[in-house]
């Protein structure tokens, strides 16, 4: 079963979004699917989250 997935809103600086886009591009994944795998990484990273 897929993980639910919920809308937020956020606010970014312009040149925080254009790096975002640029490196989801690189990865072939959309500007969402990079954020959340993003943020995975360094939650994972500085956390005891359990690997979804």
């Amino acid at each position: 079963m897929k993980p639910l997935k919920n809308k937020v809103s956020i606010t970014l600086d312009e040149d925080v979004i254009k790096e975002i886009k640029r490196l989801a591009e690189e990865d072939d994944r959309n500007f969402s699917q990079y954020i959340n795998l993003v943020l995975k990484d360094w939650i994972k990273r500085t956390s005891n989250m359990p690997n979804s």
